[in-house]
């Protein structure tokens, strides 16, 4: 049979990323990128980007740890390449705080980052009002200059990006083999699933080069992470709020927040709002799906519902719906060989 047709629809990090295993899985393939918006105006561009791993309550733990240990792996190796600044990727050392001992002292993902160990009662003493700590090193990735980094990867192999809005995936079937859905929040209505939701999520971008360690509060909702031009400062994790506009209250508590764990931020300057919305569900949707109408068939493969931790496992999810890709090449080839027996 021709090469095989694929049609990825979206492009944040998700999008972006699974394209790229894709060729550099099956070279056979001609592959596109599709979608209604391209950075700067993706939910991937406002993610502050740490390697830092959410939990999905409905993904076996060994899975997300493999998923974020394939994704550390690869970011790791730019960081100590070349291309790092280009690609946004640095290595930040920092703290992550409790105001009471967790359960669960060591996390699944504690041996893929560096040198993770307890904080000492020295460090502590910055966080008075936190009893427990950990220390470690982990991967920061820039997020415009990363997807910038991406397009340009895909580009070089010759990937056609088009702007274009699809109502329906099934509109694409008489144009591709198969059709690969990155289209995180997009998929609610999309694709009509249900178990996907919005978490609002509202950031600060602010000028303050003197912060150079990360501080994270240990329920994810306070942190502060320095990137290589400016410092994101958060958050907020509103559930089922569609709301894309800024709240000025929401901005003022953050800072407060973020200023009485590093009380140095007062001095911040050029203070950014950025709001996005987090495609969110118990677990990321990562499977293939048939789709058929009038005896015509369209190989689709899901990649979305990262939630938070889109960044921390996006090259690992994006290996395994490559994967799933090479499987639906696999079932068109034996069907077009027997179609000719």
């Amino acid at each position: 049979m021709a090469a095989p047709k694929v049609a990825v629809v979206g492009a944040g990090v998700i999008g972006l990323s699974t394209a790229l295993c894709i060729v550099e899985t099956c070279p056979s393939c001609s592959v596109t990128v599709l979608s209604e918006q391209f950075s700067p105006n993706t939910t991937s561009d406002v993610a502050a980007g740490m390697l830092i791993p959410h939990t999905y309550p409905g993904t076996p733990i060994h899975v997300q740890k493999q998923w974020f240990k394939d994704t550390f792996t690869y970011l790791f190796a730019i960081s100590n390449s070349a291309e790092a600044s280009e690609a946004g990727i640095h290595l930040v050392s920092g703290w992550q705080v409790f105001k009471n001992t967790p359960k669960e002292e060591l996390p699944f993902w504690s041996d893929v980052v560096l040198g993770f160990r307890p904080m000492s009662e020295a460090e502590l003493q910055k966080f008075p009002q936190h009893q427990f700590g950990q220390a470690f090193t982990t991967l920061k990735c820039d997020c415009p200059p990363y997807l910038l980094w991406l397009e340009k990867r895909l580009k070089a192999t010759g990937i056609q990006m088009y702007t274009r809005k699809i109502a329906d995936l099934w509109e694409l079937h008489s144009e591709y083999n198969i059709v690969v859905n990155c289209t995180g929040i997009g998929a609610h209505q999309l694709v009509g699933d249900k178990k996907l939701f919005p978490v609002r999520g509202q950031v600060l971008k602010v000028h303050a080069p003197w912060v150079k360690n990360f501080i994270r509060e240990g329920d994810g909702m306070t942190y502060i992470y320095p990137g290589i031009h400016r410092v994101t400062i958060g958050g907020t994790r509103e559930k089922e709020n569609w709301n894309l506009s800024p709240d000025p209250g929401t901005t003022k508590d953050i800072f407060d927040r973020c200023c009485s764990l590093e009380p140095s931020l007062q001095g911040a300057q050029d203070i950014r709002v950025k709001v996005g919305l987090r495609p969110s569900r118990q677990c990321v949707r990562l499977q293939k799906e048939v789709l058929s109408q009038g005896g015509l068939k369209l190989l689709v493969v899901h990649n979305y519902g990262h939630g938070a931790g889109g960044f921390s496992v996006h090259r690992g999810t994006a290996k395994e719906a490559a994967r799933l890709v090479r499987e639906c090449i696999a079932a068109l080839q034996g069907a077009s060989s027997r179609a000719k027996l």
